[in-house]
């Protein structure tokens, strides 16, 4: 029966079908929900500083590439090449952005996971103008920033771009992450509070540094953007 299930969501048709049936559950969950933005001028503010990395904790990703509100605006997002990304993959470029597949992780599995490929790629899409949007957690370590993001902002010399969604109505997971399922008709939260730049001479002790300021940053942005609807965050759950 295990064999009978995995062969089953191996199957293109399957995945297809399910990160179609996401996308517009998704588009649903975006057009029904009421959004607040902080600061108001966020969009203003962020556009002159584009391409950019924008960087969100796993489990509160859903609804992210909503943030891509004008057409001219071009991004990618990195996803694993883990069965399950492919149902990500194809919600995602049909919501209107593109993908990177590969690791973040810069840990023993960064090889065999086609980070160092990923890698080289971000770089070259932040290059070509093209903003690159990515989760900042350490895998299997929730709202723990890994240095590969940082890696990324020297690197590419762009921006990185902080920020948190949330809705009023959610149904929240009890795994690793606590993944937060956003849910239609209610009010929404995006919150970025500022962005962090990366020198490129910036060394090790630097670059720890600013890893902790995105940490920080990031959990503020989650704590604010729920407290603004008036609901628990992920780490209060």
């Amino acid at each position: 029966m295990k064999k009978l299930l995995r062969n089953t969501l191996r199957s293109s048709f399957v995945q297809r079908a399910v990160g179609i049936l996401a996308a517009e559950y998704l588009r649903l969950v975006w057009r029904t929900n009421k959004f607040t933005f902080d600061p108001p001028d966020v969009y203003d503010r962020v556009e002159p500083q584009i391409p950019a990395i924008f960087a969100f904790w796993h489990g509160q990703h859903f609804l992210t590439p909503f943030i891509k509100n004008k057409d001219w605006y071009k991004a990618r997002v990195l996803i694993s090449r883990h069965r399950d990304g492919e149902f990500n993959a194809i919600a995602a470029e049909r919501l209107g952005i593109g993908t990177i597949r590969g690791s973040g992780d810069h840990g023993g599995a960064f090889h065999r996971k086609g980070g160092v490929g990923a890698f080289k790629e971000m770089v070259r899409t932040l290059q070509d103008g093209c903003n690159v949007a990515l989760t900042a957690d350490v895998p299997k370590r929730s709202r723990v920033a890994g240095l590969g993001i940082i890696m990324l902002a020297r690197e590419s010399g762009r921006p990185i771009m902080p920020f948190a969604m949330a809705t009023s109505r959610f149904v929240r997971l009890k795994n690793w992450d606590r993944t937060t399922i956003n849910l239609p008709f209610g009010r929404g939260a995006l919150v970025g509070i500022k962005e962090i730049h990366v020198p490129p001479d910036a060394d090790a002790a630097t670059m720890e540094a600013l890893r902790l300021e995105l940490e920080e940053t990031l959990n503020e942005a989650t704590r604010r953007a729920y407290a603004q609807l008036g609901r628990p965050g992920p780490a209060d759950a």
